[in-house]
């Protein structure tokens, strides 16, 4: 498994209960900053056999970004069931919500 990946997995797992991370900030704390897209391939093949929570990673609007709608709607319901506030256009406001994840910052 590649560093990026492994560490990507790390920052994933660690996004506490009734918080929320975008896929552009776990890339740039895993080490690439325009990394969006790699964590969103690591997430659609790797989220059931490394357990991630996945429906904790949103864009960087704060919009759940999955098109498929039986999944966006899930991700939806997950993110409600911890507490999370989903707005009628489907967003989350990241000021309240974001993980500010200090362990996986370089430095």
């Amino acid at each position: 498994m590649h560093p990026f990946t492994e560490r990507a997995i790390a920052i994933i797992r660690s996004i506490p209960y009734g918080k929320i991370m975008t896929y552009g900030q776990i890339a740039a704390l895993a080490g690439s900053p325009r990394g969006a897209r790699q964590v969103v391939r690591i997430l659609h093949s790797m989220s059931d056999s490394h357990m991630l929570p996945w429906h904790r990673v949103v864009n960087a609007k704060g919009e759940i970004a999955i098109k498929d709608e039986e999944t966006h709607y899930l991700q939806m319901s997950l993110l409600k069931k911890e507490g999370i506030i989903v707005d009628e256009h489907h967003r989350i406001n990241l000021k309240q919500y974001r993980h500010d994840d200090q362990e996986h910052r370089r430095g």
